[in-house]
């Protein structure tokens, strides 16, 4: 671990994985922190009134991912890594024409449910996603403005501002792409999981181990809690919850933990959790948050074995490939469409499977790479703009992906045609390529072919 350090501009594997509840990372848990980021200066201030403008995609799809209660909770100062989702949902309407509500660490001011704005038409330069806060002050007729964009995975940015949830640490072994990871891997002479692990341990300390057990954790509770789940899923669709029911008729009728049904089952009882605003972790989003859990789960579920030495290889093994998407190409879904999402995820589950499969570094590279390839063009295009249909069980499908391409590279060398970083740009360019319509607006593709009124 000698040499020089140097910083990594790669999401720290604890906030890729980031601890929150549904519908959205990006358009619930984003703008929550971003409500207390903008609420936490006014601290003492005789803040008037507020105004929230909610921009593009969070404001064509706002509603149905719950982002106006997200923004009323944040501005509370409710953190949703440990608050309660019942005090979240209907926090918005519950404002009426107007509700004392106390900000962030004192301040109290009055709201009202239309200081709370959705505006789908008004597109920010930065990102789609993206919230225009405003505070006036008693005596001042200047308001204090921010602008914070919402870029996937619960990550927020101000603008003008060069980070905020992502963070430039030093670390011993930098790299920002997958060619570089297996240059180090190379010459460390260990594999990916070792890479990650120590840049981390650079940021995180002893805190390293205690956070993946953390996630690794909410995420199975998720997982279970999902396989209990019946009734119908909140916002109007009527989708039933599935997850109960066929973990019961897959007991009933003898199918064993290893068949590829209950990794099907895994994925949609985490997404049911999310859909229904429950307690979830970005894996790297909240939309793709069953695949990674599911696999894991399914894995540790047919082989057992001892749980820590599997888990932490395959999340830090994961996270290095979500750190590449994150960094090179994108995680969200309204910025490049679902290939952003659903299609990280599959890479990432692809390669923390391989690693705890015995797979080499070359390998594990190429089990990422034939996941994510297969996504390539995946449009975000939810049906009346919950994270419902196709969403939960494009999870399950993925999941299976995500085994299959595991499986197909373990059978391999490591040599192939297409490196994972040229199918990552190629993420990038289909994704700017890509119509507004299909990139979380709810205004192509399924979310207009549906019908649901």
């Amino acid at each position: 671990m000698s040499g020089p350090v140097v910083t990594t501009g790669l999401r720290s594997v604890l906030d890729l994985f980031s601890i929150g509840i549904g519908p959205s990372s990006s358009h619930t848990v984003g703008p929550m922190r971003a409500a207390t980021a903008f609420a936490r200066p006014l601290r003492g201030l005789q803040v008037t009134r507020l105004e929230i403008e909610l921009l593009g995609s969070l404001g064509s799809t706002g509603i149905g991912h719950g982002t106006p209660d997200a923004v009323v909770a944040g501005l509370r100062g409710l953190d949703p890594a440990t608050c309660d989702p019942g005090e979240v949902h209907g926090a918005w309407s519950a404002l009426g024409s107007g509700s004392p509500i106390g900000l962030a660490f004192g301040t109290v001011v009055r709201l009202r449910a239309n200081d709370i704005r959705l505006c789908p038409g008004v597109r920010m330069p930065g990102h789609p996603n993206a919230l225009r806060m405003r505070a006036w002050l008693d005596g001042v007729c200047e308001p204090i403005e921010r602008v914070y964009y919402s870029i996937g995975g619960g990550a927020i940015i101000e603008e003008g501002a060069q980070h905020m949830t992502i963070r430039d640490i030093p670390v011993p072994h930098p790299y920002s792409s997958a060619a570089e990871l297996l240059e180090l891997c190379a010459a460390q002479q260990c594999d990916i999981a070792e890479i990650v692990r120590r840049n981390e341990i650079a940021q995180h300390g002893a805190a390293l181990d205690r956070g993946l057990t953390e996630r690794w954790t909410a995420m199975r509770d998720c997982l279970t809690a999902g396989l209990s789940g019946h009734g119908i899923l909140p916002g109007g669709l009527g989708t039933p919850r599935r997850a109960g029911a066929l973990a019961d008729t897959l007991r009933n009728d003898g199918i064993a933990p290893g068949a590829p049904e209950w990794l099907q089952a895994y994925a949609i009882a985490v997404n049911e959790e999310n859909a229904a605003g429950h307690r979830v972790v970005t894996a790297p989003t909240n939309g793709a948050a069953g695949i990674i859990p599911a696999v894991l789960y399914h894995h540790l579920t047919a082989c057992g074995g001892d749980t820590a030495a599997t888990v932490r290889p395959f999340l830090l093994t994961a996270a290095a490939v979500g750190q590449l998407m994150a960094r090179n190409a994108s995680i969200s879904g309204a910025d490049i469409g679902c290939q952003g999402e659903v299609g990280s995820a599959a890479a990432m589950a692809a390669a923390g499977y391989c690693a705890v499969l015995g797979g080499s570094p070359a390998v594990v590279e190429n089990a990422a790479e034939i996941a994510l390839e297969h996504h390539l063009g995946l449009t975000c295009d939810p049906v009346a703009g919950l994270v419902q249909i196709p969403c939960i069980e494009r999870n399950a499908i993925a999941a299976g992906t995500a085994v299959a391409a595991a499986r197909l590279a373990l059978r391999g060398t490591g040599t192939h045609r297409v490196p994972l970083d040229v199918v990552i740009e190629t993420v990038r360019q289909t994704g700017r390529d890509m119509s507004h319509r299909y990139k979380e607006t709810s205004d192509g593709g399924l979310a207009v072919t549906v019908p649901y009124c």
